[in-house]
């Protein structure tokens, strides 16, 4: 049954919600240095026990024996939500570093309730961006979240192939949870929130090749619903613990790939791959490549506007698959090395 938000007996604040370990920091609700300041502040649904889905890769799903502060590699704390709440709106107010909140969505019965509840709170106490990662399943549960005040939807896809899809999300609990249904209602969220207000997330590493990769950021760029991409962390206590992540020279690669593709400067059909499906040439200009790939930007976290997620995928000590901030010399140079096909 998909979860939705008509539980009437859900009419307060919920009382505890989880923080991002980042988030703590920056809104002082623990002590700590930052290796990369955070351009958005990252909450999490609180519920006891665990998510309703079973997604082989997440610290979350039902089955795992994964902490429940956990979300990829990162710990994500449990505080008060009213303190977190005020202290999001005094550090927004005094030091305008954090732009936007991001709140990701567990599933369970209530949850479209509580995002309602506290989407609500947070645009009554401070004016900023409220985006939400969710499994909505429905429509009626977007036209919530619309109604509620948030600015912009993430609906994972997570695979890059209805295979994948099926082999590591295809346990999770609901009929309408599948590959089909997810592009369906990808669909629904662009008609409510309007073109260029929609997202989604590929994890790679999964199993898929370069090309897949490829040919499933063109399907959603030509959906209008902008791609994130997130390199496969293998997280102790998840069914996919013993897998490994992905290749950083692979990942630069399809880094490279979505950014040209995202700003309409190559197509999936004018990349060129090899027998295995690995990109070995863009069929783009080569000293515009070249500059492009000094700039940096292609290797800087995707996702939506002022989302940098530092360390969400590595250790600070690397390798670093999402740079947080503007890139070094050094780390240019690196990148550079890591892509060996142009």
């Amino acid at each position: 049954m998909a979860e939705t938000a008509d539980d009437p007996s859900v009419k307060q604040l919920p009382q505890l919600i989880r923080v991002s370990l980042g988030t703590a920091l920056m809104l002082g609700l623990l002590d700590g240095k930052l290796d990369a300041e955070l351009t958005t502040a990252y909450l999490m649904t609180y519920k006891e026990g665990k998510c309703t889905a079973n997604c082989g890769f997440c610290p979350q799903a039902r089955e795992s024996k994964s902490s429940t502060e956990l979300l990829s590699r990162i710990s994500w704390p449990t505080f008060s939500t009213e303190t977190v709440l005020t202290s999001l709106r005094e550090v927004v107010l005094s030091q305008q570093k954090i732009k936007r909140v991001c709140i990701q969505a567990l599933n369970y019965p209530q949850v479209f309730s509580h995002l309602q509840i506290i989407v609500k709170e947070i645009k009554k106490q401070v004016n900023i961006s409220v985006s939400v990662s969710c499994q909505p399943l429905v429509k009626s549960n977007i036209q919530v979240l619309v109604e509620a005040g948030v600015d912009r939807i993430g609906i994972a896809l997570d695979a890059s192939t209805k295979n994948l899809f099926e082999k590591v999300k295809g346990k999770c609990t609901g009929s309408s949870y599948n590959w089909e249904n997810q592009f369906y209602i990808l669909n629904e969220a662009i008609e409510v929130f309007g073109k260029g207000n929609v997202s989604t997330h590929v994890i790679v590493g999964l199993g898929e090749t370069e090309k897949e990769v490829a040919q499933i950021i063109q399907k959603c760029v030509d959906m209008s619903v902008l791609p994130a991409l997130f390199a496969f962390t293998p997280i102790r206590g998840t069914a996919l613990e013993n897998c490994s992540p992905p290749p950083v020279e692979s990942y630069r690669r399809v880094q490279l790939a979505r950014y040209l593709i995202v700003r309409g400067s190559a197509r999936f059909d004018t990349l060129k791959f090899d027998n295995e499906g690995k990109i070995v040439g863009f069929n783009f200009p080569k000293q515009e490549l070249k500059t492009l790939i000094e700039s940096g930007e292609p290797f800087l976290t995707s996702g939506c506007k002022d989302c940098n997620r530092p360390y969400y995928n590595e250790k600070p000590s690397g390798p670093i698959y999402n740079y947080p901030k503007k890139l070094s010399k050094e780390e240019v140079d690196k990148v550079k090395q890591q892509i060996n096909c142009c």
